[in-house]
């Protein structure tokens, strides 16, 4: 059994984002899930390899129906209904940024693969979003002489990497895809962000209404600082992950000073003393 960490942070009001995914426009609103999903097949293709287990953790299934024969889908809960053992492909899709405990996340799929099963994830690093996030900071300190939380604080590139290394997963690559695209205002921006069903849902937000001075001068702020040809840009950094589950057919670093041929031999070079400073 996989205990999932007790003593983590709630960041994520878990019961705010079950809402919040339900008033999303599972139809209309789902352009950068999909894009995730394309992106992640594309992936897939270039794995020389036939996977006939998979399984997908994803809040929105609808986007992922059809695209994998038998796959298994399974909500992003804290503990996920995954069988140890039972699969040779798990893909977390545009899910583990809300997760309280990421590392349990990855640790649960790595449980859930077979020896040498690829796990593949995207979500939201730590770029996404940033312009509306410093114009909401701007115009609340401006206006109430504070800050509040309302913007889900995302992880770098080089964190996520890291967490696959900490969840036990072999050959670990992390790489990102900075998307950018164009609203008539801040306001339209939050609309698609609440169709989207990626509104806040922290633990730590404010429960009452916010003024509406503060978005209407956050408005401004993004128009004055981020606009391009009357429209306004919004950057959704995706983050991509690739891990395998250990195994003993995997190639492994060379121990060091077993190399038999030196580097300056195989390019043609002589080698020197370095400098004393």
């Amino acid at each position: 059994m996989v205990r999932v960490m007790q003593n983590a942070p709630l960041i994520t009001d878990r019961k705010a984002l079950m809402a919040n995914r339900r008033r999303a426009d599972h139809d209309g609103g789902m352009f950068l899930q999909t894009t995730a999903a394309d992106d992640l097949q594309d992936r897939l293709s270039m794995v020389n390899r036939t996977f006939t287990s998979p399984a997908i953790v994803t809040p929105f299934p609808k986007i992922w129906e059809g695209r994998f024969e038998d796959a298994v889908i399974v909500p992003d809960d804290e503990v996920l209904s995954l069988t140890p053992g039972a699969h040779d492909l798990v893909i977390h899709a545009m899910a583990l940024h809300w997760a309280n405990d990421p590392v349990g996340q990855l640790i649960q799929c790595r449980h859930a693969l077979q020896n040498d099963g690829l796990l593949l994830t995207a979500g939201f690093g730590g770029q996404t979003l940033n312009e509306l996030r410093a114009c909401l900071a701007q115009a609340e300190s401006e206006i109430t002489g504070g800050l509040s939380s309302r913007i889900l604080p995302m992880a770098e590139i080089r964190d996520l990497g890291g967490l696959l290394q900490r969840a036990g997963f072999a050959l670990p690559v992390a790489d990102g895809l900075p998307l950018t695209v164009s609203y008539e205002s801040a306001f339209h921006l939050m609309k698609d962000l609440r169709a989207m069903g990626e509104t806040s849902a922290l633990t730590s937000r404010r429960k009452e209404f916010s003024r509406r001075d503060v978005f209407q001068r956050a408005a401004e702020i993004y128009a004055e600082s981020y606009s391009d040809k009357g429209r306004i840009k919004a950057t959704f950094d995706l983050i991509f992950m690739t891990g395998w589950a250990p195994d003993a057919s995997q190639p492994k670093p060379l121990r060091p000073g077993s190399a038999e041929h030196r580097l300056a031999d195989a390019l043609g070079t002589k080698e020197g003393k370095l400098p004393r400073s």
